[in-house]
């Protein structure tokens, strides 16, 4: 199928096999729902399991979707002293009805049957009427009528969940046992009067006076087995997914969403209807076989949205899903899955699970407990975080962002670069097409420092914001016109860019090298070359000339380590070319790169190339001719890699379906300058637990305030103007030991920071983190305190 190399292909590491994908290991596949699965195959549920719009971050995997405010929940204590004053309340209006004390009671019923029921004098019904069965049948009504008002005012039915059923099974057996104990009793004595309504219904003999005392006795046995069984119902039955909280009250946990048993995604409905239907079916007979992962369900599907989008490849795309199934459209490295998986992913909406949301009152209710995820919406507005060592960053974020977004490459959705120093845990070498390893001997790939452009210029903007980017009191242009003055004649000249020792010596002004490169330039013709090689001799040695800055930060890459390594296509001073240079170039193909930097021996160095690598990924993000895919750069550590152009360019990329994520042990680490223009570049911010006040002061600033209700409650004493009361008042300080005091209650609407700098460093739990985000449309997500996945 043509896929301009999207999808098909050889591998690009050496010695890798393709190898095809059978069924989805357990490692490999989604996690499944947590509940029976109703229909087909764990990955036919899982594909048919719900996933509502919902707010930037929400892991909408099974989601259910909470109320915005919290109800007001009233206490167990509370709860308790209602239901049982409304109880007696119950009771005593039984009890005066019962006994006659409350007059008129039985008008209605009188009202609406015939006068002969009822004797003149007493009111009492005549026997041989219907009145025997209908005054205990009203009776019953009545009674059923109380229970139901008073319950409902005492709530009785919340009282049952959150007192009794919260306290196991054996309490809620014991409490209804007792409750029908004494319905029985009540029903024994005829206060409850079934009795006197089942018996006129009974065939009694007027004669027979043991057959008619029999035949009671059976109906009254028969009433108490109904009775025991009607009670059976609430001892055994609890209600689902009721739970305990810490402070002993009830809260329902959402019900897990059941996978929709109708015709889904797993039956390509969209490509049987555009009439590949043989294809359609072998599709799904892998899907419901075991044959398909999430990964060959997302790189299909993306091809189809290709075939979508270009009708020309509708052939190809029928011949290979034809052919090859489950495994067509294969990525160039021929992988199907990632041979270990450190987070849990969503591939249908391309989101990662960091963690939960705490349930506590610095989140909104609506947030709370719901699951915390990224995904490009929100990558592609880059994210900064901040924490000292130890606290997460590489373990909990970077590597399940790069895992993710490996994931999507698998599937021709994206690209990913992650940055570390050598031996960072970012996954292992299995997972990437490409590891460069920076001054490794054994390394396969190699990095070009020039970025894979041809054009002078541009080459040595990138190169002069790696080189003295950080560097006071240089100006960045200036010395990108002292590199072109040098690197565009070299190229004229011999074709090439100028190797590391060869750059070098150039900045050094060594007269056998410049005089090489002019004669050779005199050979071209170039005048034009020759002006700008003139103009940086007449430049060298001025003041405020930034060659000397340059050949130094240059002398940090020609050490013997790093012998062979930045290829330019020459053999310089006897060095061994490395093959297959990698550039930032690639990023039109969903390649997977890591980049292991040598920041133990050479951390000049490595932070050097670190800003090479930042810069030139901005600039290659931005100058894609298609931005189908989305471009992502990981930097495990951007300590003294930011520049000002490159905060500029970072804040760009969200229009060119890129992102970058970096991390610092502190924003101390930036130059001041570039401190709020940081924060105000990147969409999403993250503080790890133990930030300095000094860092939470730049995210409260960043993340702004609030309006919020505060109750400000006064006690104010109460003086007594009449004796008697002085003394209840004395004699109630003498027991308790306090005056007596009113409260004067005080709501207002305050203005208050999200977070405060004081919050941010010593509130934030171990294992958690304060995010915000903002997605590439404009939604944004306030502050959440986030509990990282893996931490307890």
């Amino acid at each position: 199928m043509n896929t301009e190399g999207t999808h098909d292909g050889q591998s690009t590491r050496e010695g890798h096999v393709p190898r095809p994908a059978g069924p989805p290991p357990p490692l490999g596949t989604p996690p499944k729902p947590q509940h029976a699965p109703t229909v087909g195959t764990p990955f036919t549920d899982w594909l048919r399991t719900g996933r509502p719009v919902a707010d930037p971050g929400v892991w909408r995997f099974g989601h259910v979707p909470r109320a915005e405010e919290e109800p007001e929940e009233a206490s167990d204590r509370s709860l308790i002293s209602g239901a049982a004053i409304s109880a007696l309340a119950c009771v005593l209006v039984w009890s005066l009805m019962r006994n006659g004390y409350i007059p008129y009671w039985t008008v209605p019923l009188k009202l609406f049957t015939p006068d002969e029921w009822w004797a003149p004098l007493t009111g009492e019904a005549v026997k041989g009427t219907g009145g025997e069965v209908a005054q205990p049948l009203y009776e019953l009504l009545f009674d059923a009528a109380l229970l139901y008002g008073f319950g409902r005012l005492g709530a009785w039915a919340k009282a049952w969940r959150r007192v009794v059923v919260a306290r196991g099974r054996l309490v809620q057996a014991g409490t209804v046992a007792g409750a029908c104990l004494i319905t029985l009793w009540l029903v024994a004595q005829y206060s409850l009067p079934i009795g006197l309504v089942v018996y006129p219904l009974l065939p009694l003999s007027p004669g027979d006076g043991n057959g008619n005392e029999a035949t009671m006795a059976h109906a009254d046995t028969v009433i108490t087995v109904l009775i025991v069984l009607a009670f059976l119902w609430p001892a055994l039955h609890r209600p689902a997914g009721t739970t305990r909280t810490s402070r002993g009250t009830r809260s329902a946990q959402t019900r897990p969403v059941e996978p929709d048993s109708s015709a889904g995604p797993a039956d390509w409905p969209d490509v049987r209807a555009a009439g590949l239907v043989e294809a359609a079916e072998r599709l799904g007979r892998e899907a419901g076989g075991g044959g398909m992962n999430d990964v060959d369900f997302a790189r299909i599907r993306r091809a189809w949205e290709s075939v979508r989008a270009d009708p020309t490849r509708l052939r190809a795309f029928d011949d290979a899903v034809r052919d090859k199934g489950a495994g067509a459209c294969v990525h160039p490295s021929g992988d199907r899955d990632l041979p270990v998986r450190a987070a849990r992913h969503d591939l249908l909406t391309r989101q990662v699970l960091l963690g939960t949301v705490e349930d506590g009152e610095r989140n909104p209710y609506a947030r709370r407990g719901t699951g915390l995820a990224l995904d490009p919406g929100v990558l592609g507005t880059s994210l900064l975080a901040v924490g000292p060592s130890g606290t997460g960053k590489t373990a909990r974020l970077v590597r399940p962002v790069v895992e993710s977004l490996a994931l999507q490459a698998l599937a021709g959705q994206a690209a990913v670069v992650a940055v570390g120093a050598a031996g960072s845990r970012l996954g292992p070498d299995d997972a990437y097409d490409i590891v460069v390893r920076v001054g490794d001997p054994a390394s396969v790939h190699d990095l070009d420092l020039y970025g894979g452009t041809a054009d002078p210029d541009e080459a040595a903007g990138l190169l002069a914001e790696a080189f003295v980017g950080d560097v006071p009191g240089i100006d960045v242009r200036r010395a990108a016109t002292t590199l072109a003055q040098l690197i565009g004649p070299f190229r004229e000249a011999y074709g090439r860019f100028p190797a590391v020792p060869e750059l070098r010596e150039l900045l050094d002004g060594v007269p056998s090298a410049l005089t090489a490169l002019r004669q050779a330039l005199e050979g071209t013709g170039r005048q034009a070359m020759l002006r700008e090689l003139d103009a940086r001799l007449r430049q060298q040695g001025a003041p405020g000339d930034p060659g000397p800055a340059l050949a130094d930060r240059a002398a940090l890459l020609d050490r013997p380590a790093f012998s062979g390594f930045f290829d330019v296509g020459a053999v310089v001073g006897g060095s061994e070319r490395r093959g297959r240079p990698f550039s930032l170039r690639a990023l039109e193909h969903p390649v997977r790169v890591r980049v292991d930097l040598p920041e133990r021996a050479h951390a000049d160095a490595s932070r050097m190339l670190a800003r090479l690598l930042l810069a030139q990924f901005n600039a290659a993000a931005a100058a894609r001719a298609d931005r189908s895919l989305f471009a992502f750069l990981a930097l495990d550590d951007a300590s003294h890699t930011l520049t000002p152009e490159t905060v500029r360019g970072v804040q760009r990329l969200r229009s060119a379906n890129a992102g970058v994520l970096l991390t610092l042990r502190t924003l101390d680490d930036v130059p001041e300058p570039l401190r709020t223009p940081l924060l105000g570049a990147v969409g999403c911010r993250m503080a790890f637990s133990g930030v300095t006040t000094w860092d939470g002061q730049r995210f409260a600033e960043a993340w702004g305030t609030e309006w919020v209700e505060t109750r400000d409650v006064t006690h104010r004493t109460v003086f007594a103007d009449q004796p008697l009361t002085r003394a209840i008042h004395a004699f109630r300080k003498l027991v308790t030991g306090k005056a007596v005091t009113t409260d004067a209650v005080t709501v207002r609407q305050v203005e208050r920071e999200r977070w405060s700098a004081s919050e941010l460093a010593h509130a934030v739990p171990p294992g958690c983190a304060v995010l915000s985000l903002t997605s590439v449309r404009g939604e944004r997500a306030a502050p959440l305190l986030l509990r990282l996945s893996g931490t307890g």
